[in-house]
């Protein structure tokens, strides 16, 4: 089993769209508008599944705001370079909220940055090897 998909529900679909992809580096992979139910899907990503697990942004018609509630946490997102990842976040109109350090307790570097509808994504310093494995 493998993780395909998370879905947020998004307030301006557009909106979203831009935050994942000009904000976070995603591509736009595709949508799906469903007027007869009143919803239109975006999925994004970094890579299309089964190889890479990818965002659903629902956007259900006349909806403009959610509570998110306790219980949702973040989504993590690994970054080869944070410090770079956060000035390229803000450069593009993204909202840094935690600066780049390390995490309580520990040594992994970590930030987070807050998307148009209040979603945290963490952002985890980590190195690949180019094959897709960590160092």
């Amino acid at each position: 089993m493998r993780i395909l998909h998370t879905m947020l529900r998004v307030g301006d679909l557009q909106r979203s769209i831009d935050f994942y992809t000009r904000v976070l580096g995603m591509k736009l992979l595709r949508t799906s508008d469903n007027p007869e139910y009143q919803y239109t899907l975006a999925f994004v990503g970094y890579g299309s599944n089964p190889d890479h697990a990818e965002l659903e942004l629902t956007y259900n018609y006349g909806t403009t705001s959610y509570d998110l509630g306790t219980a949702y946490g973040h989504i993590a997102i690994s970054a080869d370079d944070i410090v770079a990842a956060c000035d390229a976040a803000r450069s593009n109109g993204g909202n840094v909220t935690r600066e780049p350090g390390p995490v309580k307790g520990g040594s992994t570097v970590i930030a987070f940055i807050t998307d148009p509808d209040g979603y945290k994504i963490e952002l985890i310093e980590r190195k690949f090897d180019g094959q897709g494995a960590g160092l």
